[in-house]
């Protein structure tokens, strides 16, 4: 697995990323260009901006670079039962 993914026309490395818009950007600016378009903030305060699929790729990418979301039931992994946290 690559580390680096295609947003629009830019190669991002995943340890980049901090976070990715859930909604499109919409500021009522007429003239704004990311109308509907999803940010994906960087480190250093830099951002790149992608539609639908870049947004769904990068959220897919990140979750394989760091592991998926782990196991989905409440009790933990090592947890022995007798309550106690350690």
């Amino acid at each position: 697995m690559s580390i680096m993914c295609r947003i629009d026309d830019k190669l991002v490395p995943l340890y980049r990323v901090m976070w990715v818009s859930a909604v499109p950007h919409f500021c009522g600016e007429e003239d704004c260009t990311r109308e509907g378009c999803y940010e994906i903030r960087l480190e250093q305060g830099e951002s790149v901006w992608g539609n639908t699929e870049d947004r769904d790729k990068i959220c897919d990418q990140l979750e394989q670079w760091q592991g998926g979301l782990g196991p989905t039931d409440e009790t933990d992994e090592t947890d022995d039962g007798d309550g106690g946290p350690w």
